[in-house]
């Protein structure tokens, strides 16, 4: 396949599984970061790092936000989200997060790519992305050219563009209030 039909086919692939996300599912979500005290942000290898980066725009936006693992991150409690990114639903560390927010009274919140897991059954609010998946049994049936998870993690990055765009609307944050934020010890 030539450069410019492995875009499309990716884009393709990402558009399809964008689609089939259940706004519903979206607007809850938006509804519990927006109703958490603090939220804490927690996923493993590539998803890990989209998750990461949605730490860093919900911290644009004026969000009290803690990525789980960084030195500096404080004790979870009552009032705050604890946000799962995870592919497969399944990852051991992940779930012992569960089990900790949930002795402290807080809720959790996961976006993943396999109903029929774990961390979607302990979630409060739940996000399914329906992308190929390589680990979990019920994504999506139609195969994508992307490799491994990859189209779960792209989907779970664009996926949080779109949140950071809706909540920057619900909470009137102007781009530049945004900016003021961004790091200046670069």
């Amino acid at each position: 396949m030539q450069y410019p039909e492995l875009v499309d086919t990716i884009l393709d692939d990402i558009s399809r599984t964008l689609r089939q996300i259940d706004p519903a599912q979206i607007e809850s979500l938006g509804a519990a970061l927006l109703n958490a005290k603090r939220v804490f942000i927690a996923g493993k290898g590539r998803t890990g790092l989209q998750m990461r980066a949605f730490a860093m725009r919900l911290m644009h936006l004026g969000f009290s936000v803690h990525v789980v693992d960084d030195v500096t991150t404080p004790a979870i409690g009552a009032g705050d989200l604890l946000l799962i990114g995870s592919s497969s639903g399944r990852t051991g560390s992940l779930l012992r997060y569960i089990d900790a927010a949930h002795a402290t009274g807080s809720t959790l919140a996961a976006l993943t790519g396999n109903l029929n897991s774990p961390i979607a059954a302990a979630a409060d609010t739940l996000v399914f992305i329906p992308a190929s998946n390589f680990k979990a049994g019920d994504a999506s049936d139609e195969p994508s050219i992307l490799v491994m998870g990859s189209l779960f993690e792209h989907c779970l990055g664009l996926l949080c563009d779109l949140l950071v765009i809706r909540l920057k609307a619900a909470l009137n944050v102007a781009e530049a209030e945004m900016n003021a934020r961004h790091a200046n010890l670069e």
